[in-house]
C-alpha cells in the first residue's frame, strides 16, 4: 500500500500493523503489599523552564513561570509530602535538572524517585529515531550524574510516543513507562504482538492537573475549573480505584499545582486518602517492580486475546 494513501484506502494489513505496533498485553494486577486495598502513585513532572525553551522561547516572561515551579512550588510540594509521609515520583527533564541540580538531588535525599522525562521536554514525534535515542540516553546519563541514581522509568514529554519510542525504552533497559492510556491498571507493553517485559503505569488527562489549570495569555486556553472541583473529581477517581482494589495514579506539575489555592487540592487529597485503611503509597518504580514480579489476582478481568 502506498505510504501516501489515505487511511480509508488502507488494506487490513496496513491498519492492523499500525494498531499492533504498541499494544497493551497482560494486565498486571497482583495483590498489593501488606494486604492493602489500593495503591496510590503520585507523580510530578518537574518541567520548569523546559516548556518555553523547547519552543525556542527565551524571553523572561514564560521562563519566570517555569522558574516558579522550582523556586516556590517544589519546596511546597516536598513539605506537603513530608507532612503526610508519602513518597512520590518526580519525572524531570535533564535540562531542568541541570538548571536546578540541588532540587533534583533533594528529591532523592527526601526518599522520592527521580525518573526520566526527556532532555528539554522535546516533541519526540518530530524527531528522527537516532535523535530521539541520543536525547533519551543523554537524559538518563545526566540525571544519574547529578543525583547518583539511574532512573528505572520514563514518562515521555507530553506523553508523546513515536514509532521508535518503545524500542528505545527497551534498548536503554528501563523497567517501566508512564505515558500511555490503555487501562486503569498496570499492564505489560507489547511490541508487534510480542511481550516486552516493560511495565506500563498508565496515565490519563482526567488525572492530570494541566487540563484544568493551564493558562495561555494570547490563546483561548483558560483555567475554567475551580480547584476544589478538581479535588472532588480526583477523590472520586481514588474511591473507584479503592472499590476495585486497583491503582490510583496521578500526574501533577510543580509550576501548575504549586500555587497557593491549588495546593489546597493536593493537601486535602492527601488528607482524604490518609483517612482510609489499606492504602499503599508507592513510587512508580515500586509499583512497577511489584506488578512485574508478583502473580496477578485470580479475580482480575480476562486479558485481551486470552
Amino acid at each position: 500500500m502506498n505510504a501516501t494513501s489515505e487511511p480509508w484506502q488502507w488494506d487490513e494489513t496496513t491498519w492492523r500493523r499500525h494498531v499492533e505496533r504498541v499494544r497493551a498485553g497482560r494486565r498486571l494486577t497482583p495483590p498489593w503489599p501488606g494486604g492493602a486495598r489500593v495503591a496510590v502513585a503520585l507523580s510530578f513532572d518537574s518541567d520548569h523552564e523546559t516548556i518555553p525553551l523547547r519552543e525556542g522561547e527565551t524571553r523572561p516572561g514564560k521562563l519566570a513561570q517555569g522558574e516558579y515551579g522550582s523556586r516556590v512550588a517544589a519546596p511546597r510540594i516536598l513539605a506537603a509530602l513530608e507532612r503526610h509521609g508519602v513518597p512520590a515520583t518526580f519525572f524531570m527533564p535533564a535540562v531542568s535538572a541541570l538548571l536546578h541540580p540541588e532540587e533534583a538531588r533533594g528529591y532523592v535525599a527526601a526518599g522520592h524517585e527521580i525518573a526520566a522525562h526527556g532532555w528539554i521536554h522535546e516533541r519526540n514525534m518530530l524527531l528522527a529515531p537516532d535523535d530521539e535515542r541520543m536525547l533519551a540516553a543523554r537524559a538518563l546519563d545526566t540525571l544519574e550524574e547529578i543525583t547518583g541514581v539511574r532512573p528505572a522509568g520514563v514518562r515521555t514529554p507530553s506523553w508523546d510516543f513515536s514509532d521508535a519510542t518503545l524500542d528505545i525504552i527497551g534498548e536503554l533497559g528501563l523497567v517501566y513507562d508512564s505515558s500511555l492510556m490503555a487501562d486503569d491498571e498496570c499492564y505489560e507493553l507489547l511490541a508487534d504482538g510480542e511481550p516486552t517485559g516493560i511495565v506500563e503505569i498508565p496515565v490519563e488527562w482526567i488525572r492530570d492537573d494541566a487540563p484544568y489549570f493551564m493558562m495561555e495569555r494570547y490563546g483561548s486556553l483558560r483555567p475554567y475549573t475551580p480547584p476544589r472541583e478538581v479535588l472532588r473529581l480526583w477523590c472520586d477517581e481514588f474511591d473507584a480505584a479503592r472499590a476495585e482494589g486497583g491503582l490510583f495514579q496521578l500526574t501533577m506539575h510543580p509550576h501548575i499545582i504549586g500555587h497557593r489555592s491549588r495546593m489546597v487540592v493536593l493537601t486535602e487529597l492527601l488528607t482524604y486518602i490518609a483517612g482510609f485503611d489499606g492504602v499503599w503509597f508507592a513510587t512508580h518504580a515500586q509499583i512497577a517492580e511489584h506488578v512485574r514480579t508478583e502473580p496477578p489476582r485470580q479475580t482480575a478481568p480476562p486479558e485481551e486475546g486470552s
